[in-house]
């Protein structure tokens, strides 16, 4: 082999190990990229995916689509998105619910949390408020306990996400008490029968709990972690409320399809990580008393692996059968 041979060689090869990269930083985004969002329109996913949408086509002049495929605990839009092409305009938009918790509390899943995705980066971090009717005969953490003890299995809690019913199971355990749970595609659609008092309470995400709240038509009793929510700072924590030792809260996180190329990844990262920071994912991040968090993929891959065994430890605790 002549060394002009070895040299055209060695430039042929150079040029295919870079073309991922040119392909990612030059012409990709060239076509609008969907996000799917596993809950329903107006829940806190929703929400925040069509504030980073509406970033990302500043960045790119690139539409973006919003797609909601709500239903069976998130796993139809986590199993779409995993079955997409792994071409980096397929994201989902997903929540602790997908990729943490559901392994946990279904004894087979359509997915594989881990295997099927290429983590992208963090999104964001909050707490959940209890909320009840405006008519209920409870005013406190205190006398609600009060009464489900007086009651047992007389008082329902919905929920519409892993979270909010983690939360409502991890009250039930911490308090002793029995409360019957109601599943329901999306928290937004169980407030409406809290609302109309189809149940009692439950536990959920801020940006669908807080409107109702400041509008007079629910009561919040208490705030899920362990500090006080700046939305509501006068209603206190569930634990100062009482129940010691509960602190429960919920996660954002964007993933692509598995083997998406790392260029593609690394792009969408840089595209998202600038989206959490702005003016409409501010804008969300305070409506919701949640808080910006970000992540390179390898950072997001560490804190779902332990995440997950978390969830599986509450999950069990719980004394919850996988369905």
């Amino acid at each position: 082999m002549t060394s002009t041979t070895r040299r055209h060689l060695l430039t042929a090869s150079l040029a295919l190990a870079l073309a991922p990269a040119a392909f990612a930083q030059g012409s990709f985004p060239s076509k609008p990229i969907t996000l799917l969002v596993p809950f329903a329109a107006g829940s806190a996913t929703d929400q925040l995916a069509r504030a980073l949408g509406l970033s990302i086509t500043e960045q790119t002049q690139q539409p973006v689509i919003v797609e909601n495929k709500g239903g069976a605990s998130g796993m139809i839009a986590a199993q779409e998105a995993a079955k997409a092409p792994a071409d980096g305009y397929t994201v989902l938009i997903t929540t602790n619910t997908t990729h943490a918790a559901n392994e946990h509390l279904y004894k087979k899943l359509a997915y594989d949390p881990v295997k099927d995705f290429a983590p992208l980066t963090g999104l964001g971090k909050g707490g959940q408020v209890l909320v009840v009717p405006m008519n209920a005969p409870y005013k406190t953490v205190g006398e609600l306990l009060a009464f489900a003890k007086a009651h047992p299995g007389k008082l329902s809690f919905g929920s519409g996400s892993s979270s909010s019913r983690m939360a409502g199971e991890m009250l039930k355990q911490l308090a002793g008490v029995d409360i019957l749970h109601v599943p329901y595609k999306s928290n937004p659609q169980a407030i409406t029968d809290l609302m109309g008092g189809q149940i009692n309470l439950m536990v959920t995400d801020m940006s669908t709990g807080v409107p109702q709240i400041k509008a007079g038509k629910l009561r919040a009793l208490g705030y899920s972690t362990s500090k006080r929510s700046p939305q509501l700072p006068d209603v206190p924590t569930i634990a100062e409320a009482g129940v010691k030792g509960y602190d429960m809260g919920y996660w954002f996180a964007a993933y692509a399809p598995a083997h998406t190329p790392a260029p593609v990844v690394a792009k969408l990262n840089q595209l998202l990580r600038t989206a959490v920071g702005s003016p409409a994912a501010a804008s969300f991040f305070d409506m919701s008393g949640s808080e910006a968090w970000t992540t390179t993929p390898q950072e997001l891959a560490q804190f779902q692996t332990a995440e997950t065994t978390k969830w599986g430890q509450v999950i069990k605790a719980a004394g919850i059968t996988p369905e």
